[in-house]
């Protein structure tokens, strides 16, 4: 995410820091830099320009020019004006007001708006809420029966939609309906369109005013650039908006559409989509975001990841195993399936402080782990919790159920051995940086 634009910003105060102190020349050059790193990523020119402007100002003061530390000073500024230009604070739903609390989602044919109501009802049934999805989208093929099928997958009530139904009646029987189940929240699917058009704005707002929603919420695809920040606008100005939620954010976004949103509309951004899984979806936190653009890592995010991914319960299990030194290559399977649920190995890396530009050093291979686990899978409960028996013929019957070599077969089993003797070892910090260590450079 913002990998171009990291990149840059990084190669501009990697200069700055090789200057023990900094004049105004060397400010304004990389000012300009700056500017340049976040046109390019497709900031609007309006949001570039007061930035640098606001930066400027404190940059060429005492703050910086008189620092003992002046890059750092400067890198500092720059943190915080990002911030500012995100949104500062991050601004949670209004789920107040009658039960079922109606949520209307908006946006352009194409953004993720299907899957995005699937994501933020798991979002908010894991935070306790009841949620209830409902399709209103009767125009494009299957968006019905896709609702449907995800919220079966999310474990939560879909609206059965008539799709000749009008969209309004839908809202409203739908709202009655989940009052009827019970439901504390109400997810409204709108129909979308390939651009914006007054048929859609009409519909939308016709909706709105029929159900009165707490949120309507723009689901905008990341990788429009200038677009998303447009058609903001558009929705703002025709229907009002009291948020955003970006989707593929993961993807090769230059970044400008987060970065220019809020200044540009008003509008908090509230939810970012991270991937493709119904679980990639978080709370957008401006300072968090700050911190990855400028390769700071986002620490917060990853142990919150960590914590919804892991099962404490096997966690202690683990730690007490660790304890008696019993690890055993079923321990490893589980280890690798927590990890998985993580997201990619790069973008787990790509959270922590320091790593930077470092991430593409790293020898990352997403196929690795679940060749290990189809090893793993392809033994038997005998040989995974006691590898010393697993000879030549084992070997290459491993190898046949999961398609993989006897040598890679036996890559993992000699990995899985040093893993063992540095968990021995592993008693303190140094101990465990070693492990990580190793773990790191792959097997």
């Amino acid at each position: 995410m913002f990998e171009n634009l990291s990149d840059r910003l990084e190669g501009v105060f990697q200069k700055l820091r090789g200057k023990g102190k900094l004049t105004k020349e060397d400010v304004e050059r990389g000012l300009r830099e700056v500017r340049l790193a976040l046109l390019e990523a497709d900031v609007n020119y309006k949001v570039v320009k007061a930035f640098v402007a606001r930066v400027r100002e404190r940059a060429l003061g005492a703050e910086v020019l008189e620092s003992l530390t002046p890059a750092q000073q400067l890198i500092k500024i720059v943190h915080e004006e990002l911030i500012r230009t995100l949104g500062e604070t991050p601004v949670p739903l209004d789920l107040g007001g009658p039960r079922p609390v109606p949520i209307l989602l908006v946006g352009l044919q194409g953004s993720g708006k299907t899957t995005t109501a699937a994501k933020l009802a798991l979002f908010l049934r894991k935070k306790g809420h009841q949620p209830y999805l409902v399709p209103a989208d009767v125009y494009r093929p299957a968006a019905i029966e896709q609702l449907k099928t995800l919220a079966e997958r999310v474990g939560v009530p879909c609206y059965p939609t008539d799709p000749k139904e009008d969209p309004v009646e839908i809202a409203k029987k739908a709202l009655a309906e989940a009052k009827t189940q019970g439901r504390d929240v109400a997810i409204i699917d709108t129909a979308g369109r390939l651009h914006v058009d007054e048929a859609m704005m009409a519909e939308a707002a016709a909706i709105k005013e029929a159900v009165s929603p707490r949120e309507v919420l723009l689901v905008a695809d990341a990788m429009t650039g200038q677009d998303a920040v447009n058609m903001a606008q558009s929705f703002q100005e025709k229907v009002g908006l009291t948020g955003v939620v970006l989707t593929k954010v993961e993807g090769d976004a230059r970044g400008g559409a987060a970065l220019s949103i809020r200044e540009v509309t008003g509008c908090p951004i509230k939810f970012l989509g991270t991937g493709e899984k119904l679980e990639a979806f978080e709370v957008f936190y401006p300072d968090r975001l700050a911190s990855r653009i400028l390769g700071m890592g986002d620490v917060l995010t990853l142990i919150e990841k960590a914590q919804e991914a892991f099962d404490l319960k096997k966690a202690q299990e683990l730690r007490e195993k660790l304890r008696r030194r019993e690890f055993s290559l079923e321990d490893l399977r589980e280890q690798i399936r927590q990890m998985r649920k993580l997201g990619s190995l790069q973008e787990v890396f790509g959270m922590l402080p320091g790593i930077g530009k470092k991430i593409k050093e790293i020898p990352v291979d997403e196929k690795e782990l679940v060749r290990m686990e189809a090893i793993i899978n392809s033994m038997t409960l005998e040989e995974r919790l006691n590898p010393r028996i697993i000879n030549a013929s084992r070997k290459r019957r491993i190898a046949r159920g999961s398609g993989t070599t006897v040598q890679e077969v036996n890559k993992l089993l000699k990995s899985y051995e040093e893993m063992r003797k540095l968990l021995r070892k592993a008693r303190g910090p140094r101990g465990l940086q070693r492990l990580a260590g190793q773990l790191l450079r792959g097997w």
